[in-house]
């Protein structure tokens, strides 16, 4: 095994409990696999009642938006008179994928229902989240009468309090955490505000926007005239902002998917044809997860987010077509940006030293042992460090807290943060709050700013912190799996039936089954770091296996993989010259606990394949021929049972000498073998 073949075994695996009488009732009543009935209990459906629901969520009745937002209703009042006096609206959005669909959202719904709107987005490089007094004070000078924030506003109290002041009115749409003390705005409208019972507790800032479009088009009587672009733009967003995909978002994301691959928007239609998607029949939510959203964030991060409010605004195809090749390029560079990051910090790791301003190389601590990755480097961009944040946390299994410095001078540092489950971002950043100047986020993501003389300081704080609640069995990358499955039970009715629980993303993640003892036929290097493999595993049958084409993304680095492994898996279809075929998205792997099953070797010419069984009585060596003879002799015995198909097992002398011992022998020196390479 090689050294970083070795890193990647080094994982978490938690397998959530087997329920089988209780998977065995929900597989009955709604037809499915046991396999997806325990997927199901994996979240939180613990009932065929909860299930029915779960699979059909247009079927469940939802409570009122006017009722469950006590804000709601004076938005509404404050939008519906500002359109019947022509007073000017104006949106402040974000930069991020959320918040310019918000902004779109928003700029298309209130254009249709007759406002006079316009919008502005901050400036991520120079002025960072949210609305400012800026741009405050431009839409008042603008004779701007009303603000909707989209995606902000909900911690920016002296923006909102400037805007009163100077007689605008305020509506703040957003969804991240509340503070302690709210905005002195108008009208606060936040999914965080209302019962954690509500099925609109976890939209995102373009669901919120969404309800508020829709309840003043149904205020006004303009339903109809919507159309479905509303709910287009709210499946793009939520997905691409990773909103959990329950409650309403999962009820309205499933209609959504439904009318992306035949949208009427200009824009969308062409940032499908650039994305290679078009002609598809249907898009799943890692289609915008890993090609729209993208491409959509890639613009937020580089460079002006007006590209995209201009694709997904505009009704000209030229004009689409235009900005959605912009996108295309502008996430190109994203992943070339990426790339030459990521692997800077890796080389900085792997080499075990830091660098710090104006000094010389440092001891550098591995990230086990002070449980918390800090990297700060000059000339990186901040547009997309959060991004390699997260591929350095899934590679070393630590938080990660990666900066760049802001100024030539180097005396100001600008960074992002991704964390594991037992890590809190957000409380981690207060711990060190007397070393920071600006920060925010959650439990696990975040942002920060410092000053770099500051550096070594935020460094021990945070690793004093991590050391207060990590311990040494979390720092391993967790993978977390469903269930167990043999290869004799992956086909494409399965994987049709997983169908029935999309869409699936946080929350409802896509079921990730493991299987024991698989072995490695064939595999290579594919691509910029992936592997392509071909697995087999014994069936059930004597001499019968089943064979699956597997990838494991980004594992350049941790080949060549063990022959025989446990395996973590989503299934997926590959769609080649019309032939459908299954095959493996590897998601972890680990060394057997077992002996490996179905080794191969040959005694006096002929081929064979042996493996232990662990059985009530004690450990057993099978061994079996191509034509279904099998001999299986309990360890420590003196006998034998040889058995083959329609024929009576009889007893055999497997002691010296004897051409069983002998075959015994040979058996166990070629799992001695399998078992050394592992």
């Amino acid at each position: 095994m090689t050294a970083a073949s070795s890193k990647q075994l080094d994982q978490r695996w938690q397998i959530a409990p087997a329920q089988p009488e209780q998977a065995m009732a929900i597989a009955q009543a709604a037809n499915l696999s046991p396999l997806l009935a325990q997927v199901l209990l994996n979240r939180g459906v613990s009932s065929p009642q909860q299930a029915q629901i779960f699979l059909h969520p247009e079927t469940e009745a939802l409570t009122s938006s006017l009722e469950d937002f006590p804000d709601l209703p004076l938005s509404l009042e404050l939008l519906i008179n500002a359109i019947n006096r022509r007073q000017k609206i104006a949106i402040c959005g974000d930069y991020d994928a959320d918040g310019m669909t918000s902004t779109a959202l928003l700029l298309r719904a209130l254009r249709t229902l007759g406002a006079q709107v316009d919008y502005a987005i901050p400036s991520r490089m120079s002025e960072g989240y949210g609305i400012n007094q800026r741009i405050v004070e431009e839409f008042y000078d603008e004779g701007v009468s009303l603000i909707l924030t989209v995606d902000n506003g909900i911690a920016a109290h002296q923006p909102i309090a400037r805007a009163r002041e100077l007689g605008v009115a305020v509506i703040i749409t957003d969804h991240h955490d509340l503070p302690p003390i709210l905005p002195d705005a108008n009208a606060i409208l936040n999914p965080k505000m209302i019962a954690e019972s509500s099925p609109y507790r976890g939209v995102a800032g373009v669901g919120v926007a969404y309800i508020l479009a829709l309840s003043l088009a149904q205020s006004l009587g303009k339903t109809h005239e919507l159309g479905n672009s509303l709910l287009e733009l709210f499946t793009l967003g939520t997905i691409a902002d990773l909103a959990p995909l329950t409650g309403v978002n999962r009820r309205w994301v499933r209609q959504g998917l439904q009318l992306l691959p035949k949208s009427k928007l200009a824009g969308v239609q062409a940032l499908i044809q650039v994305t290679g998607l078009s002609g598809a029949k249907q898009l799943k939510p890692e289609a915008i997860g890993f090609r729209l959203g993208p491409r959509i964030n890639a613009v937020g991060r580089l460079a002006d987010p007006q590209i995209v409010i201009e694709l997904l605004t505009t009704d000209d195809e030229g004009v689409a077509l235009e900005r959605a090749m912009q996108c295309e390029q502008i996430n190109k560079q994203r992943q070339q940006l990426c790339e030459q990051i990521e692997q800077e910090a890796i080389a900085i790791v792997e080499d075990a030293v830091h660098y710090t301003s104006g000094a010389a190389p440092a001891p550098f601590v591995p990230p086990k042992e002070s449980r918390v990755l800090v990297i700060v480097q000059p000339n990186w961009h901040h547009g997309v460090i959060g991004i390699v944040a997260s591929r350095l946390v899934e590679r070393y299994g630590v938080p990660v807290f990666i900066g760049t410095y802001e100024d030539e001078e180097q005396k100001h540092i600008r960074g992002s943060a991704r964390s594991i489950p037992e890590f809190n971002v957000f409380d981690a950043l207060q711990f060190c709050k007397d070393l920071l100047g600006r920060f925010g986020g959650h439990r696990a993501a975040g942002g920060f700013s410092f000053d770099s003389g500051n550096l070594e300081k935020l460094r021990s704080c945070l690793q004093t912190f991590a050391h207060q609640c990590l311990q040494p069995e979390h720092l391993k990358p967790l993978v977390v799996i469903d269930t167990q499955a043999a290869f004799d039970q992956l086909d494409l009715s399965l994987y049709a039936q997983i169908d029935a629980l999309h869409p699936c993303g946080i929350e409802n993640p896509d079921p990730v089954f493991w299987s024991a003892n698989v072995r490695v036929i064939e595999q290579k290097r594919i691509g910029k770091g992936h592997i392509k493999l071909t697995l087999s595993q014994d069936g059930e049958l004597p001499g019968m296996s089943r064979k699956f084409t597997a990838i494991a993304w980004r594992w350049g680095d941790y080949y060549p993989l063990p022959s025989y492994l446990d395996i973590a898996y989503r299934l997926r279809i590959n769609d080649w010259n019309g032939e459908i075929s299954l095959e493996l998205e590897l998601v972890g792997v680990r060394k057997p606990a077992a002996i490996a099953t179905s080794v191969a070797f040959l005694h006096n010419d002929r081929q064979y394949q042996c493996d232990v069984l662990q059985q009530k009585t004690g450990k057993h060596l099978r061994i079996r021929n191509p034509q279904g003879r099998e001999l299986l002799v309990q360890q420590g015995q003196k006998m034998g049972t040889l058995s083959q198909t329609q024929c009576e097992p009889t007893q055999v002398s497997v002691c010296k000498p004897s051409h069983y011992y002998d075959l015994i022998k040979t058996a166990l020196s070629a799992l001695e073998t399998a078992t050394r390479s592992l």
